[in-house]
């Protein structure tokens, strides 16, 4: 997806019960095009930008899509990262310039690698009526950033858990482990919580974690989360119990790797390490350059999405509290 937030407020952040837990709050923000939608948004911001190397997180729906018309984002770049579409309900459909042509299904992961450079377009299809997900990106540390493109698709096998179940797309968990590669040790699955069910996980303590509130309401370690809120737990821990006190399932979404120590300067769509690398990719982007390649197929009002203007003063790295 892209990022179309010309000047990015800061999120909300707060301390709540519990130790170690630290609660991100979402803005609502516009995505993509001529046709956005609105999406939740808890990373990245000033007190926290990375959880491991996850370095963006949108939660969006669910939403009526006779009523918003959908997502439409036409044919957009990415740099140094790898985009991560999830979703819980709806479809969409993904085009980008290595020819790659699938869908979006709830409860099945893809998997973008833009590295050096990508292009993609994505599309709610015409028989979707509700549009719920998460879009995630994942930045990629400094020897593997300019890699080659590539696109995975992959449906995770449902789990049944004491009180839950879970899906695994990335990294292992609960004896399950995604066959899809990472850059950087990494952790994502969807979890859902049955109604008074308490979920304990074995989770590794040298990765920080975050619990992204997606229905429902789970307590962690006495901090309630609320829909779109995250919550970030600091490594040292080896386990994680999930409480859902409520009369219907809980679901959510665990994120969570090692802490990403790399400065990383984040603007629109690119990620990179400093200004004038971010201006190069803006440049070639817009000049339409080989970098990104073309993305065919898409049939949308718009051939390409092009870069809004740089800001007038430097782009300054992001950086996770020390």
């Amino acid at each position: 997806m892209s990022n179309t937030e010309a000047d990015p407020a800061e999120l909300l952040c707060s301390e709540r019960p519990g130790e170690g837990i630290t609660v991100l709050t979402p803005r609502d923000v516009p995505l993509g095009g001529p046709r956005a939608i609105r999406v939740r948004r808890t990373l990245p911001q000033r007190r926290r930008s990375l959880i491991g190397a996850w370095c963006f997180a949108d939660h969006y729906g669910p939403q009526d899509v006779s009523a918003s018309g959908g997502m439409d984002v036409a044919p957009h770049p990415h740099t140094g990262l790898q985009t991560a579409s999830w979703l819980f309900s709806g479809e969409i459909e993904h085009r980008d310039s290595i020819g790659s042509h699938a869908m979006v299904r709830p409860g099945e992961l893809n998997l973008m690698t833009a590295g050096h450079g990508f292009a993609h377009s994505e599309v709610s299809t015409s028989d979707t009526t509700t549009l719920h997900g998460v879009q995630l990106w994942i930045a990629l540390p400094d020897e593997h950033r300019d890699t080659a493109r590539d696109f995975r698709h992959y449906a995770p096998p449902l789990l049944d858990l004491p009180g839950a179940t879970a899906r695994v797309f990335l990294g292992s968990l609960a004896g399950a482990t995604s066959p899809v590669p990472a850059f950087t040790p990494l952790l994502g699955a969807e979890l859902t919580v049955e109604p008074g069910a308490t979920l304990a996980l074995d989770v590794d303590p040298a990765f920080e974690h975050g619990v992204l509130q997606d229905i429902g309401s789970v307590t962690i370690a006495g901090a309630a989360l609320d829909t779109g809120e995250l919550a970030y737990l600091a490594p040292g821990a080896g386990r994680l119990e999930l409480v859902n006190s409520g009369t219907g399932p809980a679901r959510v979404l665990l994120l969570g790797g090692t802490p990403f120590t790399e400065e990383l300067v984040m603007w629109w769509n690119f990620v990179g390490r400093s200004h004038e690398e971010i201006a190069e990719y803006r440049e070639a982007w817009q000049a339409r350059a080989d970098r990104f390649g073309q993305v065919e197929g898409y049939q949308g009002t718009t051939a390409w999405l092009p870069a809004p203007a740089l800001p007038q003063v430097r782009i300054k790295p992001r950086r996770n509290p020390s």
